[in-house]
């Protein structure tokens, strides 16, 4: 496996943990991150930590990598079930903003040995 898969690896480990600093530490400065829940991109790492902070306060994310694959522009395509419960783990029922429980693609793009941009797709 190569090394932006690796990382793309432990970004989730990191992620599902609940360690901020241990993703952030794997992004550019000026990183821009897909929004799930509000749509649009976040920039910056600092943004970032607002945005999962605010995220976690109101539900508890889980995303599971279940296959990989390169794009033909060389970006790393993570095919990932994402599973969204409130905070006491209970699946959702009537929330009013855009993460559910679904199969997504997630699209990493690297500069540098770090992640420079993440989108996702609804369609693997």
């Amino acid at each position: 496996m190569d090394d932006d898969i690796q990382l793309v690896e432990r970004l989730y480990d990191r992620f599902n943990a609940r360690d901020i600093d241990g993703v952030l530490a794997a992004l550019t400065d000026d990183v821009a991150w897909a929004n799930g829940m509000d749509g649009g991109h976040v920039q910056g790492r600092e943004a970032i930590r607002d945005y999962w902070t605010r995220q976690w306060a109101m539900v508890s994310p889980h995303v599971e990598p279940v296959g990989f694959r390169r794009s033909a522009d060389g970006a790393v395509v993570a095919e990932v079930r994402q599973t969204i419960r409130d905070l006491e783990g209970n699946p959702l029922q009537g929330q009013t903003h855009g993460l559910k429980d679904k199969t997504v693609g997630h699209v990493f793009r690297f500069r540098g040995g770090k992640v420079a941009r993440f989108d996702i797709q609804d369609e693997v």
